[in-house]
């Protein structure tokens, strides 16, 4: 099968290489777009998260494809050191059945930095949404990803991948603790409100933060989300020099191309508090956080890929699931290869049928008119009794077709020639 997965990820690539190959979320469409552009590539869905960029793709030949995925990714780099590394050095390539199996392993969240994490499955959905949105997804595609998302779910609900409930966004808080102790009596400012942010605020209520600062670029959801969890503040954007000054904790995970926090922002806020630590726990990528503030004294910052060790071992229920859930990767891997065969008879059975549909309707024709005194009702008899006989024909004919297609790619092709040269099909471009 043509399919194609190529990508960085938090097991190839540190996030200052990762975020430098980050698309805007506004622009994802856009990229597909562009991406869909490229002439080796005829489907393409990409998979962002902090821990991971992917692009999945049915091409015309692997070897154009992979050169032209790679190309667009490296293309599109941004930074100052851009130029300082080797962009190969850090991405992977999978084909054919390996791009399946990669991403079913994603989606089931085997293949996450936190396994089982809660945000996967909601991302591949995204990504797979941002697709139809930029019409780039096609049978392929749309049959591979429907196929993940279901393993994703069943994964979830018949196996304990997800139990111990732990997120990037809760690791950030479980860091926190195991920093700072307990949060009761903490001051804790979260820096952005989409999905990460709410979590993180949800957790921090019921780890007891004693104050609550949101700021979002939209106010509105900073609002939203306060009331919600039923305290704390919302702040504007530029409100958040203000409030590093007053908190102990910063959580940040906006969709911001550039620092949000810089290195000047923090040393002004220190100023007014040099002897009280300030803890950046910064899991967006692009990062949020400029990592020089980490040089600033009483100033410490975790980024998402420092995050792991964190909960690492709390996941052990999570392990204990993992054969579980390879069971139900294979399962879900045979329907979408058994799918993906069959697609072979498709060309072979239109191209019959459409052959014996040809040859009666000429037949038909004939034959009314030569007998112009036939009634409709005749003519409607005549008509239906063609129409069984090449049905019966054709029954025996289509279904060995597709029996063959779903086991035997190799012998299908081989029945697809011979009915091609029987029946005079000129099937040649479907092989």
């Amino acid at each position: 099968m043509p399919v194609v997965c190529i990508g960085l990820s938090h097991q190839t690539a540190p996030v200052e290489v990762r975020e430098r190959h980050a698309f805007p979320a506004a622009r994802v469409v856009e990229a597909l777009t562009a991406l869909h552009d490229y002439p080796a590539v005829n489907e393409a869905v990409m998979l962002q998260t902090c821990g991971r960029l992917e692009i999945y793709a049915e091409v015309d030949d692997f070897e154009r494809g992979v050169a032209q995925l790679r190309g667009f990714l490296g293309n599109f780099g941004h930074g100052a050191a851009r130029e300082r590394y080797d962009l190969d050095s850090y991405l992977y390539t999978h084909l054919g059945r390996q791009a399946v199996v990669h991403l079913f392993r994603v989606a089931t969240g085997l293949d996450s930095m936190l396994i089982g994490e809660a945000e996967i499955l909601g991302q591949v959905k995204d990504a797979y949404v941002q697709a139809q949105q930029a019409s780039t997804v096609g049978t392929t595609l749309h049959r591979l990803f429907r196929e993940a998302l279901n393993a994703g779910k069943h994964a979830r609900s018949e196996t304990s991948i997800s139990g111990e409930s732990a997120s990037i966004a809760t690791a950030a808080i479980e860091a926190a603790i195991e920093r700072l102790g307990a949060l009761d009596g903490k001051s804790v400012l979260v820096i952005g409100a989409g999905k990460m942010g709410r979590t993180a605020v949800r957790r921090l209520r019921d780890e007891g933060a004693r104050h609550l600062i949101v700021t979002n670029r939209s106010i509105s959801r900073a609002q939203e989300l306060i009331a919600e969890v039923g305290f704390g503040e919302a702040v504007e954007m530029p409100g958040i020099a203000e409030a590093l000054a007053a908190s102990d904790v910063v959580v940040t995970s906006t969709g911001a191309s550039h620092f949000v926090v810089t290195h000047e922002m923090v040393e002004a806020a220190m100023r007014e508090r040099p002897e009280r630590p300030l803890f950046f726990i910064d899991i967006a990528v692009p990062r949020d956080v400029d990592p020089d503030v980490a040089e600033i004294a009483n100033v410490a910052l975790v980024d998402v890929d420092g995050l792991k060790s964190v909960v690492d071992r709390k996941l052990e229920v999570r392990r204990e699931a993992i054969p579980a859930v390879e069971e139900i990767i294979e399962e879900f891997i045979d329907r979408f290869s058994s799918w993906h065969r069959s697609r072979l008879a498709v060309p072979v059975i239109a191209s019959l049928t459409q052959k014996a549909e040809a040859i009666r309707m000429a037949e038909l024709e004939r034959l009314f008119s030569r007998l112009p005194d036939l009634t409709e009702r005749e003519k409607l008899l005549i008509t239906g009794m063609s129409m069984k006989a090449v049905s019966k024909l054709l029954h025996s004919v289509v279904t060995k077709i597709r029996e063959k297609a779903t086991s035997d790619r190799d012998e299908a092709l081989l029945h697809a020639r011979m009915l091609s040269e029987l029946f005079e099909l000129n099937l040649t471009e479907h092989e």
